[in-house]
């Protein structure tokens, strides 16, 4: 009887010291590969809209304080929306591996006291195969633009919000069920956003 009870407790303690391990071994894959286990399409949405919203924080609280009254409403707007977003982001990042918030992303600076509008210049780089590493991947590079008007910041927030309606659009179809169903959940409140500043539903396609 006792030698019964000693292989079990050996079988128990050998299973926990494998889950360990591989738990240790996979926290040590991401730290060290950086790989993620998201797919080209979702990462792409991590890398983009992942430098877009803290940015377009920041660059909503010095609206908030320079802005006309149609900006300082439309900032409030994209400053609770991408609040709300961003930890619910950070917990899908963090189950499925992918480094966030991202590295490199920038927030808003004003310059000399005056607002400058950015809009980022290339795509996030799109990793074709989620077993790679993704570590080289550079981050979104922005660039400045036009000294703050309030037209300006309406077109650029207008273009903005429209690069996350299209990437939730996108992410609504991807296969993993939990970010296609994050996606879907966002589906109405990034149209409503889209309207609220401004945009029109075929906007972007001037971009």
């Amino acid at each position: 009887m006792k030698l019964n009870t000693l292989l079990v407790a050996a079988a128990l303690a050998s299973t926990s010291l494998s889950s360990c391990v591989f738990k240790t071994a996979e926290e040590n894959q991401l730290k060290y590969t950086h790989t993620t286990l998201v797919d080209g399409d979702a990462y792409a949405f991590f890398r983009q809209v992942g430098s877009i919203a803290p940015y377009e924080v920041s660059y909503a609280d010095h609206v908030a304080t320079v802005g006309n009254a149609q900006a300082k409403d439309a900032s409030a707007k994209v400053a609770a929306y991408f609040n709300e977003i961003l930890p619910k982001m950070d917990s899908l990042a963090t189950k499925y591996h992918v480094d966030f918030p991202i590295r490199g992303t920038e927030v808003f600076a004003a310059k000399n006291e005056e607002n400058v509008a950015v809009e980022p210049t290339q795509a996030p780089t799109i990793v074709q195969d989620s077993t790679v590493a993704v570590d080289e991947a550079e981050p979104i590079v922005m660039q400045h633009a036009a000294v703050y008007s309030d037209e300006a910041y309406m077109h650029h927030i207008q273009h903005q919000v429209a690069l996350v309606k299209e990437q939730m659009r996108r992410l609504s179809r991807n296969t993993n069920k939990d970010l296609r169903d994050f996606a879907q959940s966002q589906t109405e409140a990034v149209a409503q956003l889209f309207t609220a500043v401004g945009g029109k539903e075929d906007a972007h396609a001037h971009h």
